[in-house]
């Protein structure tokens, strides 16, 4: 039975230093195993194509020359793949390739590697198929389904489960079975298809960039509750008899200090596959081959699937070798993908930004509104979701709900409990105070930004931001766009008024507008 996955919008935090950091520092001790593993034997090099990339996963007798553009990988890619072949992944028809990192640490970052077609590709067809025995889940971090879903139903993630075991694996060097992997993952350092890390671990001055966005409150959240999963962690390692007999004498809080679990945790939240029909144990897994190598675009089809006891994946488009094999992120916006993987789609259908409105608690009829609200599906305090190319949609939704906050007369106030539906009789006056506030509230939040959406254009279209300023800039832009749509569906229901000789009404317990 076949499960399809999209990447899971994980929880994560956020850390201010040391992001250039793998998964864990190169000067910690490693642990004496408990058990001895045998090492891989070597195998033989891949199948080489006309670019001579020693990363080829194809089958003998694919000869399709890689795209000019695409640099081969002839060492730690080898690597990977050596491992990869070694440990039983069927021979398939993709390459890792590697492109430049721009505007690295002084040119010290080695290419990011990234999966291409190793041949010509056809809409449908298999590029590859991992097997379970190579993709890291909780059913083998924990051993223990019941386990597993008691420690993710409660104050653990399944990131900092997965997180906590790679570092452990980190620890032992050549002799973890994974050793290759984590080596590329920390090459990668959780890097997006633009060579940027999530926010999650920028400076202080990065997150500047930030500025005006949202986006920087949710740093701040994110990174207190990975802090909060860190303290935890005691608990996993108790509780999961697999993790305790394994790594008997490294009680998890004394041998990680949480700015290392805080970069591991981010590395992992940008490679982390949800699959879909599939035991808790398996429901996130880190699969070899996949993200961060794998290139994500939000209007594509094609996702990872766990079929019988491999994960699959089927291209839905073609590929001329040499191509960036592309896969769907899930239903995610802009902040979201920026957040979890460090890069921003700009033609992303799902993006979107929310507007807060809220009844005032101090209106005498605060509780006769919240019960409007509540019988039109509206809270309290509520979140209206701007979509992209809707925004004149959102707010024609919004102002049912703020005229419910303007009304004031206790018989108006019965006659709508009264009524069905969510339709208020509002005057002219308390119209233009609706709308009034609604463009107020707008420009505000534009004026917010220390750019203008004019600046992020000629910025962006000048070319030389560093990678972090350029894609922060980016979803800024697309935040105004979205915000400047909303301004001018509200100035053309201003236009649209009957009268504009009439004055706002003054409003004593107005909604407030966040």
């Amino acid at each position: 039975m076949a499960s399809s996955a999209s990447v899971s919008p994980a929880a994560a935090a956020s850390f201010s230093g040391t992001h250039h950091r793998g998964l864990l520092p190169c000067f910690l001790p490693r642990l004496p195993r408990t058990r001895t593993r045998s090492r891989p034997r070597s195998c033989s090099r891949l199948h080489l194509a006309a670019c001579h990339a020693d990363t080829l996963l194809s089958p003998p007798g694919a000869q399709s020359p890689l795209a000019p553009a695409a640099s081969p990988s002839a060492s730690s890619a080898g690597g990977f793949s050596d491992w990869l072949l070694t440990h039983g992944l069927p021979p398939g028809k993709v390459a890792i390739l590697e492109r430049p990192v721009p505007c690295s640490r002084g040119g010290k970052d080695r290419p990011l590697h990234y999966v291409a077609a190793g041949q010509d590709l056809e809409a449908g067809d298999v590029a590859f198929e991992v097997p379970m025995s190579l993709v890291v889940t909780l059913e083998r971090v924990l051993g223990d389904e019941s386990i597993a879903e008691l420690l993710t139903t409660n104050k653990l993630s399944e990131l900092a489960c997965l997180a906590l075991y790679l570092m452990y694996e980190k620890k032992q060097g050549k002799d973890s079975l994974w050793y290759p992997y984590i080596k590329e993952l920390d090459r990668q350092r959780g890097r997006g298809q633009l060579a940027v890390e999530s926010p999650l671990l920028w400076t202080e001055s990065e997150l500047d960039y930030l500025n005006g966005s949202p986006m920087r409150d949710e740093v701040v959240v994110r990174d207190e509750g990975i802090r909060r999963e860190y303290n935890e962690l005691d608990t996993l390692w108790f509780m999961a008899g697999s993790l305790f007999k394994q790594y008997p004498f490294d009680v998890p809080t004394e041998a990680f200090p949480f700015e290392i679990f805080k970069q591991a945790f981010v590395a992992v939240q940008s490679c982390v596959v949800h699959l879909q029909k599939v035991s808790l144990a398996r429901r996130f897994a880190l699969v070899p081959l996949g993200p961060p190598l794998l290139t994500y675009k939000c209007n594509c089809k094609a996702m990872l699937t766990a079929v019988d006891d491999s994960i699959r994946l089927v291209v839905d488009r073609p590929y001329k070798a040499g191509e960036p094999i592309i896969v769907w992120c899930g239903p995610q916006p802009n902040s979201r993908l920026l957040l979890n993987y460090g890069f921003v789609d700009e033609d992303n259908p799902y993006d979107r930004i929310a507007i807060e409105a809220s009844l005032n608690t101090e209106d005498p009829q605060y509780q006769e509104k919240r019960m409007v609200a509540q019988r039109n599906g509206k809270l309290a305090i509520q979140k209206f979701q701007v979509c992209v190319g809707k925004e004149k949609e959102t707010i024609s939704e919004m102002l049912p709900y703020l005229r419910l906050g303007y009304i004031s007369d206790p018989d108006e106030m019965q006659c709508i409990l009264s009524s069905e539906g969510d339709t208020c009789p509002v005057s002219p006056c308390s119209e233009r105070a609706v709308l009034d506030q609604l463009v107020v509230y707008l420009k505000s939040r534009l004026a917010g930004y220390p750019t203008t959406l004019d600046e992020d254009e000629a910025m962006l279209a000048d070319g030389n931001l560093e990678p972090k300023k350029e894609v922060a800039t980016r979803l800024v832009r697309l935040e105004k766009r979205m915000l400047h749509g909303c301004l001018q569906a509200a100035n053309e229901f201003v236009s649209g008024l009957p009268d504009h000789t009439v004055s706002p009404c003054p409003a004593l317990y107005a909604p407030e507008l966040k």
